[in-house]
């Protein structure tokens, strides 16, 4: 299950790479796509703090400009690879007890979190895709299986 997960990751860190370079490409990305992009890292900093059972690191819908979102793209696979490494194929199975946004307090397994934060990034990157679409832009194409066959999967988390 570990390394299901880390190849997961990758494919999200991979695909948030791509929607990045798209973005920066346009002289001016569309705001939601940004603000989207935005949040899809700024979850992936929140979901792993809460599995560290650490603060909350920013907001969850940050305001952020493509330099900042691209220093969150930097540090991630590094953090993960961590995590990962310290918590094993037990940690995947605890439980981990965590407060959401809107101070409602919850428990669920780690493997749990870590599947809904992945199918979390897809969701956006999807409607990322159709923002720049409206943009008049051609996303780039970020499905996983589409990674799994172009990209080097080895090289992730």
């Amino acid at each position: 299950m570990l390394e299901m997960f880390r190849r997961q990751l990758a494919w999200s860190d991979w695909a948030n790479r791509e929607l990045l370079a798209a973005l920066r490409r346009i002289e001016r990305p569309p705001a939601p796509a940004v603000g989207r992009l935005a949040h899809v890292l700024a979850a992936e900093h929140l979901w792993l703090a809460r599995l560290e059972r650490r603060p909350q690191p920013m907001a969850v819908w940050p305001e952020l400009a493509l330099a900042e979102i691209a220093v969150l793209v930097e540090e991630l696979p590094d953090l993960w690879r961590r995590y990962f490494e310290r918590a094993g194929e037990a940690g995947l199975v605890t439980n981990v007890a965590y407060t959401n946004s809107k101070g409602e307090s919850f428990s669920n397994r780690a493997s749990d979190i870590l599947l809904h934060l992945v199918a979390h990034g897809a969701y956006h990157r999807g409607q990322l895709a159709a923002d720049l679409r409206a943009a008049g832009e051609t996303p780039p194409y970020t499905d996983f299986i589409h990674w799994v066959r172009s990209a080097v999967p080895e090289s992730g988390v």
